[in-house]
């Protein structure tokens, strides 16, 4: 029997939104949330969408996230604006405050609103995609607890920090989404629950062994930063930044709490048509894909992507068969639902 079973979206929603309201989310805000984490597995990031509700029920249910909190403003500055997320539900807060960003940019053509004290933004991409389908370049990072080793060291020390880019571009916008460990702890866990290895190495074993079993990360959390003293270094100068204009936690920081709640967030959003105009942006960004795509793939048969290319690709497969949901993760989603 297959591990997943497909759902139409118009299935999956209407059980989410029952789900949150019950734990105090308003009708409007629950169904924003759950179309945010459908959408994720419609577009194939099945680790930050579907995956993730049932622990995303779990914090509210422990007190970690608040559902009734939104985001309030704590200063502003010309282009720049600081929030406070009152740890209500971080993709939420995040949709909000790229949201801001945007508005800000309609102004002056660049919008920059950093925010403390939200939750885990579940899919990055997300408020990337909200500021290309706006009509701007998008730009957000965030900062985690200490789950991996700063390169050189042997214990936790350093978040694995994503970082999302996106610009606007037909039929699906060119997004780059990645955390700075090779692999992310959300995509390790598929791999676990597949019972699959990692297409090669991508942290430690609690014996500090270089290894490609997903499981083996996870119980050490020591993930190898990608590019290593690169990744290292890109995680530290991401908590720097996002910490610093917020006011909010650093990693370490995080670090001390029992869970991971309390981060630091930043979204930056610069409208295309205030600043070069959407042609120049098409032209640019049709001169790079042409590139990419007639270079010489190493493998027989292969391809050069620009990201978001598969993303665009699964998402139709999904939206023509039905998105996969794992059968154990379906379960416990009707289970918190009843």
């Amino acid at each position: 029997m297959s591990h997943s079973l497909r759902l139409d979206r118009g299935e999956i929603e209407p059980i989410l939104v029952s789900a949150l309201i019950k734990r105090g989310i308003t009708t409007s805000r629950a169904g924003l949330c759950a179309r945010l984490f459908t959408e994720a597995s419609l577009d194939g990031v099945y680790s930050h969408g579907l995956n993730r509700f049932p622990q995303f029920l779990g914090m509210i249910d422990r007190g970690i996230v608040l559902p009734d909190k939104e985001p309030s403003l704590l200063s502003s500055a010309g282009i720049f604006e600081t929030w406070d997320g009152n740890l209500g539900p971080g993709n939420l807060n995040a949709w909000a405050s790229m949201g801001r960003a945007i508005e800000l940019a309609r102004e002056t053509g660049l919008g920059i609103v950093s925010l403390r004290e939200t939750n885990h933004w579940m899919r990055g991409g997300a408020y990337g995609l909200q500021a290309a389908r706006a009509g701007c370049m998008g730009i957000c990072m965030t900062n985690t607890k200490p789950n991996m080793p700063p390169w050189g060291g042997r214990e936790a020390a350093v978040g694995n920090n994503p970082i999302v880019l996106c610009a606007p571009d037909e039929p699906y916008p060119v997004l780059l989404d990645m955390a700075m460990s090779q692999f992310s702890y959300g995509k390790m866990n598929v791999h676990r629950q597949r019972g699959e290895k990692l297409p090669f190495a991508g942290g430690y074993d609690n014996s500090l062994e270089m290894t490609d079993d997903p499981a083996a990360i996870l119980e050490s959390e020591l993930a190898v930063p990608m590019g290593y003293w690169k990744g290292s270094g890109l995680a530290i100068l991401i908590d720097l930044f996002v910490a610093t204009l917020s006011g909010g936690l650093t990693t370490p920081e995080i670090g001390v709490r029992e869970e991971e709640y309390g981060v630091s967030q930043l979204f930056m959003a610069f409208d295309l048509d205030r600043l070069t105009g959407q042609g120049e942006s098409i032209r640019v960004l049709e001169a790079i894909k042409a590139s990419l795509l007639q270079t010489a793939a190493i493998e027989e048969g292969g391809q050069v992507l620009y990201p978001g290319q598969q993303t665009w690709e699964r998402r139709q497969e999904n939206e023509r068969k039905g998105i996969p949901v794992d059968r154990g993760i379906w379960k416990r989603i009707l289970e918190a639902n009843e």
